[in-house]
């Protein structure tokens, strides 16, 4: 990020440890995200502009011509009221004396903000490279008043600059108001400061400023607005459309494993309602078929304009109640229509007393999902008695864009639709910084803390083990007390925690001591067996954890589990907790909870099927 850079550069020699938590990789603007976020005042509004301008493009421009336009030919689309708007109403704010404006920004970004050169923000004339980043400056002078600034880019992605401002007298303070968005706060350079209004990390051990740059003032803005104003890579083809009869069938769980099973799936629009029926297995003769209960599903009507030849669905959402535990039945989902039901497929509800069962845990599947589809096949093909699928975060790569759901659920059919699937939110399902496209495909328990919202955090049960489900994009502490309540009230045998990013990572720039310093004590006092992460796109497996130290035993600490199941990957720094790790290997995990002699046995395999890791804990 350019702010910490920023920090480093004014410090010149001083070195300090930026630690930071969330993966920047957010590649594109949610448009219902952006419209919703309403403009206050007299002035235009940037996202009421780039919805006419997505609008009128869609309207105007040949489909294959808008998915393979540029910048610059999506720049010279614009009007000058247009391009006015997008340079001067991103952020604003007031001042009561002159300032020098400095936008700070990665050099990288090249032409980057379009306005810059145009409003005359001149270069500082010099570029510094810390830590393989090169950061630039342009400066102007403003009079007292209010100052308008433009949007990061037409393309999205890019850090966002950063404004830092500058007093230009003495005489009077400085004093920011009128700041818009409302978000927007103002800040000063010193310890504990956020830079972000939408980003936890604080700057640490802030020393003192050199004399040039003292009293610097920043107004913290929203990171995620860097996507404001996207006009490229905005527009996409699904190549999984939907159709009247029904797909993406997808097993999960809202209510209780052993007597509910919540189903999802979609059609086109032209279908607009949803019924579930089912029967027990053991009462299905093909000559001679019991009669299927039925139930009614809730209706979605899921839109996306900037999805070009399949803009509207319809998603379906229906629980079955009243089951019986550990009972195989059949079901279809369709419209209630002869003609309108799905292939049959089955379902096994969680067994009422402890019984030995098992389950497969994968990390980020998030790019090549067609590879991810040959992995996931495989494991079913492997262990088709694997009671349930844990996810652990990034299930896709562009997660309020719905061509990339299109792509996992496709590559899954035949899985999920057998296999309930049990998903984390990582930083990909929560693009535009709300992963609302990831809570309108899933229906989860709603069991989690009180004031987070319902489905990010979760827990469940299966015979002798609880899943604690946790939502690492939020502060650790908005799930903490929540957690400890949950694991001291907890009478399973094996407890397991599944979340994204990790507490003990695979190298130290992409640490997150929030995670390590608020949850692995409660894992350490009540004995969490394993943490199920993701995230590092390296395989990790750690020592037995305890206190952040090793432990002499599993009896004694937590192991930590980093996967990857996808085709991206990166390094991994030699750690002093790392028991067994590897690189550049695609993999899925599967456990066996044996109740004989209370085992749990650890498997990981390659995508080849080949066993790479394992590891048995024994109570």
């Amino acid at each position: 990020m350019i702010f910490p850079l920023l920090c480093r550069l004014v410090n010149h020699m001083v070195h300090y440890t930026l630690k930071h938590r969330t993966h920047t990789a957010l590649a594109a603007l949610l448009f219902t995200a952006v419209l919703g976020q309403a403009h206050v005042g007299p002035h235009p509004s940037v996202h009421d502009t780039v919805a006419g301008i997505a609008d009128r493009f869609r309207k105007t421009i040949p489909q294959t011509e808008l998915i393979a336009m540029d910048a610059a030919k999506a720049k010279s689309l614009l009007t000058e009221k247009e391009l006015n708007t997008l340079a001067t109403e991103h952020v604003t704010f007031r001042v009561n004396v002159p300032v020098k404006v400095i936008i700070i920004r990665d050099a990288a970004m090249g032409d980057k903000p379009f306005w810059l050169k145009k409003r005359d923000f001149k270069p500082m004339g010099f570029k510094i490279t810390i830590q393989g980043t090169e950061v630039d400056f342009w400066m102007k002078d403003f009079e007292a008043g209010r100052i308008g600034l433009g949007v990061n880019s037409l393309t999205g992605g890019n850090s966002h600059y950063i404004v830092a401002l500058m007093p230009l007298t003495k005489e009077t303070k400085l004093e920011v108001t009128e700041l818009y968005p409302g978000q927007l706060r103002v800040g000063a350079l010193k310890d504990g400061l956020q830079p972000f209004v939408d980003r936890p990390e604080a700057m640490p051990e802030l020393p003192v400023l050199p004399g040039i740059l003292s009293g610097l003032t920043v107004i913290r803005t929203q990171y995620e607005s860097r996507d404001d104003a996207k006009l490229i890579n905005l527009y996409h083809s699904t190549k999984h459309p939907a159709q009247a009869k029904p797909d993406q069938v997808m097993l999960t769980w809202s209510g209780d494993p052993q007597t509910t099973q919540t189903i999802q799936w979609r059609t086109g629009p032209s279908v607009t309602k949803g019924q579930v029926q089912w029967v027990k297995k053991s009462a299905y003769n093909r000559f001679q078929p019991a009669q299927p209960k039925q139930t009614n599903a809730t209706t979605f009507r899921m839109e996306n304009a900037n999805l070009l030849n399949d803009p509207v669905i319809h998603r379906y959402t229906a629980t079955i109640t009243g089951l019986e535990p550990d009972t195989t039945y059949l079901y279809s989902v369709g419209d209630g229509s002869d003609d309108g039901w799905s292939e049959m497929s089955e379902f096994t509800t969680a067994p009422g007393r402890t019984e030995p069962f098992s389950f497969v845990y994968m990390g980020d599947a998030q790019n090549g999902l067609e590879r991810w589809g040959s992995l996931v096949q495989r494991a079913f093909r492997r262990r088709p008695d694997a009671a349930f699928y844990i996810m652990a975060g990034d299930l896709v790569d562009r997660g309020n864009e719905r061509d990339d759901w299109d792509s996992l659920f496709h590559n899954a059919r035949g899985i999920f639709d057998r296999r309930p699937v049990v998903p984390a939110i990582g930083n990909h399902e929560n693009q535009g910084g709300h992963p609302g496209m990831y809570l309108q495909m899933f229906d989860l328990p709603k069991n989690g803390p009180e004031k987070v919202e319902p489905e990010r955090a979760y827990t469940y049960k299966y015979s002798n083990a609880e899943f604690f489900v946790l939502d690492s994009n939020l502060t650790p502490e908005s799930q903490s007390a929540w957690l400890e309540n949950v694991l001291k009230n907890s009478k399973a045998t094996w407890k397991f925690a599944v979340y994204h990013h990790p507490a003990y990572s695979s190298s130290p720039d992409r640490d997150n001591p929030s995670i390590r310093d608020h949850w692995t004590p409660l894992f350490d006092k009540y004995h969490l067996d394993m943490a199920l992460q993701g995230h590092d796109h390296a395989y990790l497996r750690t020592y037995p954890m305890k206190d952040q130290k090793k432990a002499g035993t599993t009896a004694e600490g937590t192991v930590y589990i980093v996967s990857v199941s996808g085709t991206k990957f990166y390094e991994q720094d030699p750690r002093e907790y790392i028991e067994f790790g590897m690189t550049n290997v695609s993999t899925f995990q599967v456990l066996d909870i044996q109740i004989s002699g209370n085992r749990l046995v650890y498997r990981s395999y390659d995508a080849d099927g080949k066993l790479r890791d394992n590891l048995i804990i024994e109570k």
